[in-house]
């Protein structure tokens, strides 16, 4: 198979090597080049295919004289960049990359291929007519908190990667916030120990709390409802009742899902109340 020059997007397999395209395959083949996010895991890949390529770091610490000097190549030759696993750019380095190709009118193709996205969305039974994808949750329990807030009317259903450790936090996190929607923690995808665990927000914090998850995660969560009917009243009233036996953070999320207010709007005056 022939191939243009120019920077080609590859997707790599995210856990079984079966999944690698017969087309992925052969651009490989073809690259001078392959710009990748860490050799050793990539160069397992390149010799599971039986392929001796020159390999570049390319990633977050990447600077402009990197990018530079991938995209000269691919005026001449056939580039291909690689992550870790899955499809490039989706939470992973390579957006610069591309955006300088394509300003240099450096020709850039995708190699499409496997994406934990798609592929927990695929099986979790959550609607996905819409939905969001927004990276990892920050680590910090206030900025998580904050960041659910501003996501939480959106009419999709929210897709995040998540590490073991704190995957209990976040699901917290999401039940204080969100109340008890329903929520999938997919694990380990494609390969032997692959499993999707669906229920409630707070049910499944418990159980992971209980026992850490390994591998890699994909937590999904399910839109809000349109039908919802809330509770009228003294917001205040209802504040400051709540506020006698939870944080500002946790009254805000309950009273906010009880009128049917923006929780980040009952939050700011939650803290209000309290510094009164």
């Amino acid at each position: 198979m022939m191939f243009e020059s120019g920077l080609y997007v590859v997707a790599t397999p995210i856990g079984n090597l079966a999944d690698m395209s017969q087309r992925a395959i052969d651009l490989l083949e073809a690259a001078e080049i392959v710009a990748v996010e860490d050799s050793r895991v990539t160069g397992k890949l390149l010799h599971h295919l039986g392929l001796k390529k020159k390999m570049r770091r390319y990633n977050d610490h990447s600077g402009e004289a990197e990018r530079e000097s991938l995209v000269a190549a691919a005026r001449g030759a056939v580039v291909a960049l690689v992550s870790d696993a899955g499809t490039p750019l989706i939470s992973d380095p390579g957006y610069k990359l591309v955006r300088s190709a394509r300003a240099a009118g450096v020709p850039v193709y995708t190699i499409p291929g496997a994406s934990a996205v798609t592929a927990a969305l695929s099986i979790c039974g959550l609607p996905t007519d819409r939905f969001l994808f927004a990276g990892f949750l920050p680590n910090k329990a206030k900025a998580r908190v904050e960041t659910l807030t501003e996501l939480g009317q959106v009419k999709a259903t929210l897709v995040f990667y998540e590490a073991g450790p704190r995957l209990a936090a976040s699901l917290s996190a999401i039940a204080e916030t969100y109340g008890d929607r329903e929520v999938a923690v997919a694990r380990e995808l494609t390969k032997k120990f692959e499993e999707v665990v669906t229920g409630t927000a707070s049910e499944l914090a418990a159980r992971y709390a209980a026992q850490e998850p390994k591998g890699e995660i994909v937590l999904i969560v399910g839109p809000p409802a349109d039908d919802v009917a809330y509770d009228t009243g003294d917001v205040d009233a209802a504040l400051r009742e709540a506020l006698d036996t939870m944080s500002a953070a946790k009254a805000a999320g309950v009273i906010a899902k009880r009128f049917g207010l923006e929780r980040s709007d009952v939050y700011a005056r939650a803290t209000q109340l309290k510094s009164q």
